[in-house]
């Protein structure tokens, strides 16, 4: 007999009642390395001592042999808190050339992943990660590479999709829990995973397509109250003035069913008295993550230039 389905996420993940789960596409990894093209070099490191979480550092080899200090990127990949890691080819050829174009040291966030984990692991184990950051603040951590070579008073968090509500969620926390011993100089969302229970003007009201979007969010959380849960429907917060930014970059694309989410946090956020300075870009033609699939067309060229720009306007 076969095992009942329990969410049918078709292109890219099924989940059965029996707790098994069929990962269509984020499946393949890479090893770290010293990218020839880019001069970046990469590792692994468990920063848990079960091992359980794991980042990817990535650092210019040119940085290494000089005593310079590097902005800080810590970096959390999108697949809806379910498919993909930092391990991904598409994320670590992204990494290596932004870290490339930066002159930025990045940590890599391989935080579990639902269903196996559901949330809010993903965010606790992220917490943990900017947490073993912190204590490289006095250069007596456990990585030399940031010991010697960070500056951790200019970190900027970052993340696609799942991993941009990632960054939203961190920053909310902060708010609340001060992280002494580094500065945030910004934050980056790229195409944000957030939605809602009712749709916004413009965003779809097409039923398949907004029941994909929620079951996505139900399958990660199973304790879930719904998509205005405030860790996807951040206009639900009431501690979102409390946000610990003061710089955001937004990027958007023009055919992304989370488009109309990403323009209305900047609304929202503005509504509640927030005084930091968030700036929206948009990518005409394009759909979720194109930049991921597609690195070198003109749209990717172009965002790129500008999250380099975001992360160097007062470097």
């Amino acid at each position: 007999m076969e095992t009942e389905l329990l969410y049918d996420l078709s292109p890219f993940v099924r989940i059965y009642k029996d707790g098994r789960v069929e990962r269509f596409v984020g499946t393949e990894i890479i090893p770290p390395s010293l990218d020839e093209k880019t001069g970046i070099q990469s590792k692994d490191v468990a920063i848990s001592s079960d091992s359980t979480v794991s980042v990817r550092l990535y650092i210019p080899k040119a940085a290494t042999d000089s005593l310079q200090k590097l902005p800080v990127l810590v970096y959390f990949h999108g697949g809806g808190f379910i498919i993909a890691t930092a391990r991904s080819p598409a994320y670590h050829n992204y990494l290596n050339a932004l870290v490339a174009e930066a002159n930025i040291i990045a940590v890599s966030v391989d935080y579990r992943r639902a269903p196996e984990h559901p949330l809010p692991v993903a965010y606790d184990d992220s917490w943990t990660t900017l947490k073993w950051v912190v204590s490289h603040s006095t250069g007596n951590g456990p990585e030399e590479w940031l010991n010697s070579h960070a500056n951790l008073k200019k970190v900027f968090l970052a993340g696609d999709s799942a991993g941009a509500n990632i960054v939203h969620n961190m920053g909310i926390r902060s708010g609340d829990e001060t992280l002494q011993g580094i500065e945030f100089a910004g934050a980056i969302m790229v195409h944000p995973y957030f939605w809602g229970n009712e749709p916004l003007p413009l965003e779809t009201t097409e039923p398949e397509r907004r029941s994909g979007a929620e079951n996505l969010w139900r399958a990660a959380n199973l304790t879930t109250t719904g998509c205005d849960d405030p860790l996807i429907n951040p206009t639900m917060d009431p501690r979102l003035s409390g946000l610990a930014f003061n710089r955001i970059l937004i990027c958007i694309a023009e055919k992304d069913i989370f488009k109309h989410r990403g323009l209305y946090y900047k609304e929202a956020l503005g509504d509640t008295g927030w005084r930091g300075f968030m700036e929206v870009m948009e990518a005409p033609g394009e759909d979720h993550v194109f930049h991921l699939y597609n690195p070198n067309c003109e749209n990717a060229v172009k965002m790129m230039k500008k999250l380099v720009s975001f992360i160097n306007e007062d470097k």
